[in-house]
């Protein structure tokens, strides 16, 4: 049996989550769907007009300085207020348009050395946020390929300058977005 202990809070209409976990008591490749199952059995998943997005953060750190073997995971999960990029008036838009974004995406990519040396290819299918001052925050692997291409797609996303920002009525607005970042040898 895990063991674990839950806290919820409600703040200013954002949802924050947290568990413990041991690591010697849960397969960490199930944080995220432990998550989303705590979430769907106290009925806190909805589809409201805005699409809410979850968003995995997970840290760890030492229990004790005697014990290194034991860690503790804290896994912290919080919804987020997006639109899909499908209702917005004006969807956000990268500096200087999708040529510009593919120029970005290809200037800045590294080629990880071992997915080289290994042959790997393929697309990496990532997603973000666009926030209302055009940071790019949330970059989440929704279909990876392998760690390092993996990791490599996240830097590039992560390292985007500001886009403009999405609108509805004209307000700048939170929206999700999808992209992939190919890795062709």
């Amino acid at each position: 049996m895990q063991n674990r202990q839950a806290k919820i809070v409600n703040l200013n209409q954002s949802l924050y989550i947290c568990n413990t976990f041991h690591l010697k008591t849960m397969d960490i490749s199930n944080l995220r769907l432990t998550i989303v199952s705590l979430l769907a059995a106290t009925g806190i998943i909805a589809a409201p007009a805005q699409a809410r997005r979850i968003v995995a953060h997970t840290t760890q750190q030492s229990l004790a300085m005697t014990d290194i073997r034991e860690m503790q995971q804290t896994f912290s999960a919080e919804i987020i207020e997006a639109y899909e990029y499908e209702m917005v008036d004006e969807p956000p838009m990268f500096p200087g348009g999708n040529n510009a974004l593919v120029q970005y995406i290809n200037s800045s990519r590294r080629y990880p050395a071992q997915a080289y040396k290994n042959k790997i290819h393929g697309r990496v299918l990532c997603s973000f946020i666009v926030q209302p001052d055009g940071e790019i925050t949330h970059v989440n692997v929704l279909r990876g390929v392998e760690p390092s291409l993996d990791r490599e797609a996240v830097r590039i996303l992560g390292s985007m300058p500001n886009w403009r920002a999405g609108r509805i009525n004209g307000n700048k607005v939170a929206v999700y977005c999808i992209l992939p970042v190919t890795f062709r040898l």
